[in-house]
């Protein structure tokens, strides 16, 4: 039997928890921390906006209605990009 895939790759990546720290997301099995101090742009936004995430490529995440995109490394590694836009 040959199986072959079809379609794109739906990866699932989702916030699992929203607190007055940051947030919480799961891609590929693993929790992530965004922190509010070092990932601004999630503070004080709509809960519906936070939830909207996409995972256009691999370990690459997208919140289309706050327009930030941020890397799995970045996510990981604040303090190696310490450039922030204001939020």
């Amino acid at each position: 039997m040959n199986l072959e895939m079809l379609g794109q790759n739906t990866s699932q990546s989702e916030v699992t928890h929203i607190s007055s720290h940051g947030i919480w997301i799961l891609a590929n099995n693993e929790e992530m921390f965004l922190s509010y101090q070092d990932f601004p742009w999630f503070e004080d936004v709509p809960i519906r906006k936070i939830l909207n995430i996409q995972e256009p490529f691999p370990n690459h995440f997208y919140w289309p209605d706050l327009d930030v995109d941020l890397s799995k490394e970045i996510i990981k590694n604040p303090e190696r990009f310490p450039l922030k836009a204001k939020a």
